[in-house]
This record gives C-alpha cells, structure tokens and sequence, in this order.
C-alpha cells in the first residue's frame, strides 16, 4: 500500500523538496550548518530504515562521470541510487577530460535534458563548478583536486553514530593538507566541530579554505587549529585521519612525499596520544605501510569500513534532498533539536 509523502500546510511539495536550500553540492560551503545536520539526520533515517526509501526516487535518473579510477564512489552512489528506485548511468573519462572533445556548458545543457542529476569526479575543481553553472539540474561533487564534501560529510555520519554530539569531539587530520582536509575542515567547522590539522610545511590546507572555515567557526563556536607536530595535533584527539601522502594526480612525487611525511605515519606510537578509545580514520584506499600501519588499520577502533559503508547512506540523503525524493510520513530533524 502506498503511503502519501508528508506534506506542508504552506505547500504541496514533498517535505523532502522543502528541506534543501542548495541546487549543487559543488563544495562543503554550499550547505549551510543546518543543512549539514539535516543530511546527518536523513541519512541515519536512510540507513535504520532503508525499505521506506525503496521507491523514493523512482523515475529519477542520474548520469556520473569520473575522470578518476573509483571504487567506493561509484559503487555507493549507484547502490544507494539503485536502492531508491533510480537508474544510474556511467561515464568513463579516465581517457578524456570533460570539456576536451566539447565546450563543457554544451554538454550540460544536453545533459539536463535527459538527467536528474550530475555526479562528477574529476581532478580540476573548477569543471565541477563550470557544470553546475550551465546545468540547470543539481551536480554534486564527488571528488575534484579542491575538495570531497561527499566523504566528508560520511566521516562526521560516522562520528555521530560513535559519539553523539559532534560539538564535543576533536578530529585530528594528520598528512597532506589536500582535498580530504580541505572538506573535513568545513564541515567540521558547519558543525562546530574542534579540527586540527598537522601537516609538513608547504605541504598544509589551500589558505582560501583556511579563512572560510575560520569564517565558518566564529558563527558555530568550532576550533580550527593549523599545526606541524602530528603529536600535538593527535594529543588527546577523539579520531585520528590520515589520508594518502601522493593523492591521485600528484603520483610522480610519491617517493620525495615518502621521505618528508614518514613523521607523519600513523602507527601504534602516534595512537597511543590520542584519547584512551580514540577512532582512527582513513577515506581509503590506503598505503598501508605508508600513511598507516596494518596494525592500526585492522585494529578495533579503526572505522575505515563504517566510513565506507556511510559514504551510500550520506549519499542516498544527498540525493533525496537535491531531487525531492518521496519519503513517506517521515520527519526530518537535525541531530540537535
């Protein structure tokens, strides 16, 4: 039996149409704090109770091009798309640049015309931005050499579900100030979070991203420390994240990386100054030996594979909210109400 979708008195539309405030995820900036709580929200919702969202985006159709090898990425977002009743079609660019072969707002004006929606993953930021300013259908980002809001939005998912109140935890990023941190540090700031990130010198987060989350964590009481001592920045820390030193893109400096970042590998030495049942980590794929040891890796208080499996749930929410999906009589909340 079919159940119709929670309605406002103020308007016909779905509750889930109402909920979002942004047509793109390009970057972790295009959510406001209570927009990033309320993904947290659905997704837990999406995650205890996914037959409820069997049918939510059906007819919905979504087109993901990735210029990058992917293993998480794509299967969540087509496994969480496909678990909502929608259909997904892939496109790979590893060969070819979008834009190389045709005048990028060229192809989202085709695309808009037989989309939903447009997934992306690529390495210049700024073709992400580029679709989302000719597509007139929601784009979201889901990796550019800037940022991956996606992962980190499933990171504090993850953190939530440990720990509950994401205002009283500490996330200490130790390696690349790259794309990864570039996300932890806003959303963490969105959600008043206490960041800290440790990386060698010359090597730390983009200054622009800096500022804005420093921008961000005056309204949201978050603390953003910028350090260079990994031990300072795990000391006492809740949850201890490494990444890979040579992000794709950056391979041909893999091994000048491997000498200035050994300081930073996280192992048992590097564990044992963070909190008594501190949380360790990683977007994956990991070089385990590098940036992680196997002992830390597969050890009980590593999330690597909660990470990976709240990347779907984070997701499909994303989805919902960006393509109005149906869902039933259910009320969203944040996480603080």
């Amino acid at each position: 039996m079919s159940v119709e979708p929670l309605r406002s008195s103020q308007t016909s539309q779905p509750l889930a149409a109402q909920q979002f405030w942004s047509r793109d995820l390009v970057s972790s900036r295009d959510f406001g704090s209570g927009e990033v709580e309320t993904v947290l929200s659905l997704a837990g919702l999406v995650k205890a109770r996914p037959g409820d969202f069997a049918k939510a985006l059906a007819g919905k159709q979504m087109v993901m091009f990735f210029e990058k090898p992917s293993l998480r990425t794509r299967l969540t977002f087509e496994a969480g798309m496909a678990s909502m009743g929608g259909a997904t079609f892939f496109v790979d660019q590893r060969e070819e640049r979008l834009g190389s072969r045709e005048k990028l707002s060229d192809i989202a004006h085709n695309l808009e015309r037989w989309v939903h929606a447009i997934v992306l993953r690529t390495f210049a930021h700024a073709t992400i931005e580029g679709m989302a300013e000719h597509a007139s259908v929601p784009v979201i980002n889901a990796l550019s050499d800037l940022e991956h809001p996606c992962q980190a939005l499933a990171d504090y998912f993850t953190l939530q579900e440990r720990f509950g109140s994401l205002k009283k935890i500490c996330l200490a990023f130790v390696g690349d100030g790259n794309n990864v941190a570039h996300s932890l540090l806003l959303t963490g700031a969105k959600l008043g979070s206490k960041v800290r990130i440790a990386t060698p010198k010359g090597y730390g987060p983009t200054p622009q991203i800096v500022r804005d989350a420093k921008a961000i964590a005056k309204e949201t009481g978050a603390v953003i420390e910028l350090l260079t001592d990994p031990h300072a920045a795990v000391a006492g820390a809740d949850a201890v994240y490494t990444d890979t030193w040579a992000s794709m893109g950056w391979e041909h400096e893999a091994e000048k990386r491997a000498a200035i970042f050994a300081p930073y590998q996280v192992n048992d030495d590097l564990m044992a100054e963070a909190a008594p049942n501190a949380l360790f980590m990683h977007c994956l794929p990991a070089h385990r030996g590098d940036e992680v040891t196997d002992a830390v890796m597969d050890c009980e208080r590593s999330v690597v594979f909660d990470q990976a499996e709240n990347r779907m749930h984070v997701q499909k929410a994303v989805l919902l909210l960006l393509l109005g999906g149906e869902m039933g009589r259910i009320k969203v909340r944040s996480a603080n109400a």
